[in-house]
């Protein structure tokens, strides 16, 4: 049997030996055919960075990168740091109240016209049918604050500071730092080892309070022994009311995913954001084996009684889009300061600084409709009937370390067969984001953000930023990076909100040219998403560059 497994492994090695091999001659001979993410349009100085000539051969020729630098992938991520010397510019962190900042929006509320009022004002019922979502009960990295996250951060062009270490950036300012090359290469740089966990970046703090039990409450038990099937016609919804807004909006660039532009006359719009690749579904059923045990633990997660959910101290952020003829759509966001990377054969990849995460409910005459799941760069959409409740609200379980939004509990793979790469949920803490939120509208034609009637007095400008909420992916030369078979250790931090396709026509993130499956049940089977790459997208001439770098605000 020992014989075997030796067998089985030197013949999956010498399998991706090989691979890495003729994939690095092809692309020797064609570099460009081989950009699969923004990382890899900086190949030659990233290699450069590296002292050693073995190493940067390595690299080049058998894709393995950083090899002295790799670590087995323990339990539990890095180390707690020694606490180091305080910075003179700096208070401590028990003397902030990291609520003020989101006070400090420069609109006057009490200036507000009758029709002010009525673009910013948000629908009860979004509020009504608000997501509540399970976080990972093992999470190593909770929701965190963005204004907490900006005091922790120096903005940097690419890997220079572009102010200095006493001058945080703030919610008020945020989209000043779009003067440096629009703000393309401006990266959000942890001013802390990030593999040393500083408070501020794991987020224990922000755990959701466990609110008291209700015994009158009318909740109910979880749906653990449902499938998540609607049986016979969805009620209330014709053919003719689900294409009345399943397809809705005006066409314009901001529906297409990743709108920003370059500082550099016409840029590539890529359709893949930071946090990942790009996937479209493939043709090839889920393979058995592995992800046949993922699906029996899944199935042997307890569903216990429900409460409603507990208050975390870090807020949400609901940004509604008004649609025309009566359909909205409410995103959620939910930001993290780290995404831990998911594993595969005992090698860790995607790790980066700042995560942003959303889920979206569509209304159709006050009714919600669907409600899309955010998945690393991708995502699926469900009717509103077949997803997990409790009350009337959606359930959403997020993913230990990714924070991947999914509408069960359990095991998920994506990417590779047989449950190689996959996600992992649970019913951990009970989150309210409507507890603790600071909510917008957005018109996505003028790209114009409004404090809602909700939180008047919220700040606007972070929004506008064009850059990235973390970290630039880390030199060859850095001890923490790697990079085995195209994929990076430490990669690039996200966008944010505004780079979400608000504007999109149908309830998945795509353009408005790809197709959206929106399910009728839970556990209809899925196929995995293979990587399409960066190649796709549009081309952005300079009067959509000058669209996008506009940060037009309504501040009357």
């Amino acid at each position: 049997m020992k014989a075997t497994k030796t067998k089985a492994g030197i013949g999956i090695l010498s399998t991706l030996i090989t691979y890495v091999s003729l994939n690095s001659l092809f692309k020797a001979v064609n570099p460009d055919a081989f950009i699969w993410q923004d990382e890899d349009r900086e190949e030659s100085s990233w290699l450069a960075t590296s002292h050693s000539w073995f190493d940067r051969k390595a690299c080049r020729w058998l894709s393995l990168c950083g090899t002295a630098h790799f670590r087995r992938v323990r339990s539990r991520f890095g180390t707690h740091a020694e606490s180091k010397q305080q910075s003179p510019f700096e208070v401590e962190e028990e003397d902030v109240d990291w609520t003020q900042p989101w006070t400090e929006g420069k609109t006057r509320p009490e200036d507000w016209t009758e029709d002010d009022r009525r673009v910013r004002e948000i629908p009860d019922y979004v509020m009504e049918y608000a997501p509540l979502v399970h976080l990972y009960s093992g999470e190593q990295f909770w929701p965190c604050d963005i204004a907490e996250h900006l005091y922790h951060t120096t903005p940097q062009l690419n890997y220079t500071p572009v102010l200095p270490g006493w001058q945080h950036p703030n919610l008020t300012d945020l989209d000043e730092l779009n003067q440096w090359e629009r703000g393309r290469n401006v990266f959000l740089t942890s001013n802390d080892n990030v593999e040393g966990r500083p408070d501020w970046l794991e987020g224990q703090k922000n755990i959701p309070d466990v609110p008291p039990t209700d015994p009158s409450s009318e909740i109910g038990e979880a749906w653990a022994d449902w499938d998540g099937r609607v049986d016979g016609e969805l009620p209330e919804d014709s053919d003719g009311d689900f294409k009345s807004w399943y397809d809705v909006g005006e066409d314009s660039t901001r529906d297409q995913a990743g709108n920003r532009g370059s500082s550099e006359g016409p840029a590539h719009i890529p359709t893949e954001t930071a946090e990942g690749e790009d996937f479209v579904l493939d043709d090839h059923p889920r393979k058995s084996g592995l992800s046949d045990e993922l699906k029996h633990r899944r199935s042997q997660l307890a569903a216990p009684k429900r409460s409603v959910g507990g208050r975390s101290d870090a807020p949400a952020v609901l940004i509604v889009v008004d649609k025309g003829n009566d359909i909205i759509d409410a995103f959620w966001f939910y930001f993290y300061s780290f995404n831990l990377g998911n594993v595969v054969l005992n090698v860790r990849f995607g790790n980066h600084v700042g995560d942003w995460e959303h889920s979206m409910v569509r209304f159709h005459h006050g009714k919600p409709k669907a409600v899309y799941f955010s998945e690393h760069s991708f995502g699926d959409a469900y009717r509103y009937e077949a997803v997990e409740k409790i009350g009337k609200r959606p359930v959403i379980y997020s993913a230990t370390g990714t924070h991947a939004m999914y509408a069960t509990p359990g095991t998920h793979a994506y990417i590779l067969p047989w449950g190689l790469l996959h996600d992992e949920t649970d019913r951990g803490p009970l989150w309210d984001p409507a507890l603790n939120s600071h909510s917008y509208t957005y018109d996505y034609l003028n790209d114009n953000l409004r404090p809602s009637n909700f939180t008047p007095n919220a700040p606007t400008e972070w929004f506008f930023f064009n850059g990235h909420w973390g970290d630039k992916f880390y030199p060859l030369s850095d001890s923490r990076q790697y990079r085995f078979a195209g994929q990076y250790h430490y990669v690039n931090g996200p966008l944010g909100p505004r780079f979400k396709n608000l504007g999109r026509r149908k309830v998945c993130g795509g353009s408005a040219k790809d197709p959206c499956n929106i399910r009728n049940w839970i556990n209809e089977p899925k196929r995995l998403r293979r990587w399409q790459g960066s190649g796709e997208g549009e081309e952005a001439f300079e009067d959509d560059l000058s669209n996008v770098s506009r940060t037009t605000r309504d501040n009357k």
